[in-house]
């Protein structure tokens, strides 16, 4: 092997990996470990902690490939916008074939994995969430309508689920709950990155809501839907689910991504839009680690 072709091999590793999304998928598989931890009392033991590992890994494969499966049919329209066309095969360094096979590598070793050391269930649930994803959203909902984001978040709520179902073995209320929240988080979250990007969508000829219906009328929905999941964050709290420690997160939290979502209403700019979908990820990640936080130390605090 040369010198040359050996100096190569990390770059072409390195253009597999993005494929995956990797932040994206990061959260996603986040999302699923405070599933699996909430669905077991107390700290895993013995053959949980094994399932809860084989679980993590056969979710974030199954997730890997759905995103790179994403960017082969998303390739022309990657290269259309300023935030994607950067992408590997939205550059053309890799080829349709090779993404192709390397997205279905991924989904077949972890399907492989979450039907031999977890369960056909999640095994089930991950492939289905690929499909939504993958196949449903990305070929079907998001060139179609402007609520593609509503409808397909369906897909992107599920990683609770599917930690909960590796653990458990079933689907319980607590699941759907963490879905719920994750749901009414994605149009939000979304539109505010689709607020200063917009002008990338009208040219990729996709139908997001800014391009659509409008800067003044996605920021009203941002506001609403905002002040909805703050009402839904509160839930596990109303429930029993969780404690006095989750709750003021929740409040604390919420409130903010609301006033947030209030002043991006009064007032546009491209800057407040920015802020407002960064802080989407910090909010929804602290929401969660406050979730694990309180599933612990709330029998301690009482």
């Amino acid at each position: 092997m040369t010198s040359a072709t050996h100096a190569a091999l990390p770059s072409r590793w390195w253009q597999f990996y993005q494929l995956t999304k990797p932040r994206v998928v990061q959260l996603i598989v986040f999302c699923a470990v405070i599933g699996m931890a909430l669905a077991i009392p107390g700290l895993p033991h013995g053959e949980e902690w094994i399932r809860l590992i084989a679980a993590t890994a056969g979710i974030w494969l199954v997730a890997g490939a759905a995103a790179a499966f994403n960017c082969l049919i998303e390739q022309q329209i990657d290269a259309k916008m300023k935030r994607t066309a950067w992408r590997p095969t939205a550059r053309g360094e890799l080829s349709r074939r090779d993404t192709l096979l390397f997205s279905a590598l991924l989904c077949a070793c972890g399907s492989a994995v979450l039907f031999i050391w977890v369960n056909p269930l999640t095994m089930w649930l991950t492939f289905a969430t690929f499909v939504g994803y993958a196949v449903i959203y990305t070929v079907v909902l998001k060139p179609m309508t402007p609520q593609n984001i509503v409808i397909g978040g369906a897909s992107g709520a599920m990683p609770p689920v599917l930690g909960w179902a590796a653990m458990r073995g079933d689907l319980g209320a607590e699941a759907w709950l963490m879905c719920l929240i994750i749901f009414l988080w994605t149009p939000p979250h979304f539109w505010a990155l689709a607020l200063y990007r917009s002008e990338d969508y009208r040219k990729a000829g996709l139908p997001m809501m800014p391009v659509t219906h409008g800067n003044a009328f996605t920021r009203l929905q941002i506001m609403l839907y905002t002040w909805v999941l703050f009402a839904a964050t509160l839930l596990p709290f109303l429930i029993g689910m969780s404690g006095w420690l989750y709750l003021a997160a929740a409040v604390v939290l919420g409130l903010m991504f609301c006033h947030h979502a209030w002043r991006l209403w009064r007032a546009y700019s491209e800057a407040l839009a920015r802020r407002t979908f960064m802080f989407s990820l910090v909010h929804l990640s602290l929401l969660f680690a406050a979730l694990l936080l309180d599933h612990y130390l709330s029998p301690w605090l009482g």
